[in-house]
């Protein structure tokens, strides 16, 4: 997947790190440190299957920074996951908590699994194993996993349940995303899409482009493209030319297309919780279908691969029409270091993802607060909250952009890196 790029995910991870240090001055000792995660944890575990039989799993939890608080990060399900993945995504959401300012240090986890190949107790069986792995290593004050792909609230709720038999007390803080009336927070579930949205109007704002008039093509419709399609319409009143997912039936991704623009609900109305629309109902409905890439070649305003990363990449890039403004990264790491070059070059606007989709952890840390007080907000509450926090960010790294004279990604890093340097200095570690 990682296209023309000859650097992994951690390597680039790392590339952007090094840039962002250089453009601050930072002393070269505390660059070695921020550059390698503190604790990394390689799990292989059994799970019975429902047909009797063991099947041992690789895991992965990689704790990368923890100098401003307990290390925040999802935990993915998917086939292909390895652990440069894993240290990559821990990085990033290091730099995420920091842009955004919540206390939170950063961390990420997988399992290296198909999910939609097993049975509902067969994810709970998986769950609960790797809780039994990790219990010790994590906590509401050490490090809090999350959902992320191929996970859901309900298997946030297993383990946290496992987690709570473990301790002996009931400790909801340990886990985030879990299912409402559970300890979960209202509005976490739209909560990355929504900040997109957030991060697109601010970036519109700056550019002078009137959100009415903008259009917004879109890969993916997992969680998050979902409710960055079902944001733009409802608090920018733009339009949604296209979503691109990937079909578990055919093994290929398509493109969904449809000239009035793309109604959200009624796409996520039958779509299963793998991110597949059922290809049928659709073309009833009038959606057209086309190639896996046709969503990079739209006359859009707003570009958003909101799917798995490298999906930009310097044998596609040239696909991005003369249209485009802003690009702006729902995924984690979908785009390459060649192809945002390219792009820059054409003066479009980056929101780079440790910023753009940063609304998910936010909710997740005021779902955390609302699990230490035992008292919790209204969606409205909490949708203002998360709008504040995501506006602060964006216009955090949109003035540094301006002052350094540096693209977002840069600036973005250069807040966050700062941030994190300094509480390392004022904890004595450098």
């Amino acid at each position: 997947m990682a296209g023309g790029s000859t650097l992994n995910s951690f390597q680039i991870a790392q590339q952007q790190l090094d840039k962002a240090a250089a453009a601050l001055g930072l002393d070269p000792q505390v660059t070695a440190v921020l550059r390698e995660p503190a604790r990394t944890f390689i799990l292989n575990f059994p799970v019975r299957m429902d047909d009797g039989s063991i099947r041992v799993f690789r895991g992965y939890r990689v704790q990368y920074n923890d100098a401003r608080g307990p290390a925040k990060g999802g935990l993915r399900f998917h086939q292909d996951e390895t652990l440069d993945d894993v240290k990559a995504l821990a990085a990033w959401m290091t730099w995420k908590c920091a842009v955004v300012d919540i206390p939170l240090g950063g961390g990420k986890g997988g399992i290296q699994v198909d999910p939609s190949t097993l049975s509902e107790r067969e994810k709970e069986r998986l769950c609960r194993g790797w809780i039994d792995q990790m219990w010790k290593n994590i906590g509401p004050r050490t490090d809090v996993p999350a959902p992320d792909v191929g996970t859901t609230p309900q298997m946030m709720g297993w383990m946290m349940d496992e987690y709570c038999k473990r301790v002996g007390e009931y400790t909801p803080g340990v886990i985030t995303g879990k299912l409402v009336g559970g300890g979960g927070s209202l509005g976490r579930t739209a909560a990355t899409g929504f900040g997109v949205v957030v991060n697109i109007r601010e970036a519109l704002k700056v550019l002078k482009i009137d959100p009415k008039k903008s259009t917004v093509a879109i890969q993916g419709f997992g969680n998050v493209a979902q409710y960055v399609a079902r944001r733009f319409v409802e608090l920018l009143d733009g339009k949604v030319l296209c979503v691109s997912c990937w079909d578990r039936g055919d093994k290929k991704a398509y493109t969904f297309t449809k000239d009035t623009g793309v109604d959200a609900k009624f796409l996520q109305s039958i779509t299963d919780q793998y991110g597949t629309v059922d290809k049928t109902k659709a073309k009833a409905a009038g959606y057209v279908l086309e190639d896996a890439d046709a969503w990079l070649s739209k006359p859009a305003t707003i570009v958003v691969p909101a799917a798995l990363g490298n999906a930009i990449t310097a044998e596609n890039v040239g696909k991005i029409q003369s249209t485009v403004k802003v690009l702006a990264e729902g995924a984690n790491g979908p785009t390459v270091p060649e192809a945002e070059a390219a792009l820059l070059k054409r003066g479009i606007t980056f929101i780079p993802d440790f910023l753009c989709n940063s609304g998910g952890v936010t909710c997740s840390y005021f779902e955390q607060v609302q699990n230490d007080m035992n008292f919790y907000w209204t969606e409205d509450e909490v949708n203002k909250r998360l709008d504040e926090k995501m506006s602060t960010a964006f216009h955090a790294v949109y003035e540094m952009s301006q002052k350094k004279n540096v693209d977002m990604r840069i600036a973005a890093y250069m807040v966050a890196i700062e941030r994190v340097a300094s509480a390392m200095r004022m904890r004595g570690w450098v």
